[in-house]
């Protein structure tokens, strides 16, 4: 690209983006709230995050492989 194409491609970006108004800051600290978050206590047990949905499935592949057992290896295979 020569500086022809440099200046135009430059002008095209600046009228597709404006410049930004306003305040370029947060309006206060957002460390002591990310502290806070990282220092609590987990909201739930990690086994609680199942879905009944999670487990709908495990449920429906078990039955797959107990009704048809040629499955099995298609199933290992995928895992």
């Amino acid at each position: 690209m020569n500086a022809e194409d440099l200046d135009r491609m430059k002008k095209l970006v600046q009228q597709a983006l404006p410049p930004m108004e306003g305040d370029d800051e947060p309006d206060r600290d957002l460390w002591p709230a990310m502290l806070g978050r990282l220092n609590a206590p987990p909201a739930a047990e990690p086994l609680a995050g199942w879905a009944w949905f999670d487990g709908a499935l495990a449920v429906s592949l078990v039955a797959l492989a107990a009704c048809f057992p040629a499955s099995i290896p298609v199933l290992l295979y995928y895992l």
